[in-house]
């Protein structure tokens, strides 16, 4: 529950009920795993998403390179990421729990 704000408040229950049923040799690898945080992602978006910065932070690559050949879109492309990029992040991070729990 203490990382809470890196997921979706609906997927926290799944994480919970897998977490207590996970085998004790996977909690080192599991404690090890870096989260991306959601309102950093979101300061780069503002500071700098016309350049796609923000999704090279959390992994989405192709669409980097797709919003800094573009310029983000001419500006509407970074406009709409201010309010998905949180979400976006959040489901990257539910991405790379689930390679380790599942």
């Amino acid at each position: 529950m203490a990382n809470a704000k890196f997921f979706e408040s609906h997927q926290l229950n799944a994480i919970r009920e897998r977490l207590l049923t996970l085998d004790d040799s996977k909690w080192a690898m599991i404690s090890t795993v870096q989260l991306k945080d959601p309102t950093t992602s979101l300061i780069v978006s503002i500071l700098a998403g016309a350049l796609g910065i923000d999704r090279f932070i959390i992994g989405d690559t192709g669409l980097g390179i797709g919003k800094l050949l573009t310029c983000g879109g001419l500006g509407i492309w970074t406009i709409v990421d201010w309010f998905m990029i949180q979400g976006a992040t959040r489901d990257k991070n539910m991405q790379k729990i689930q390679n380790y729990l599942y």
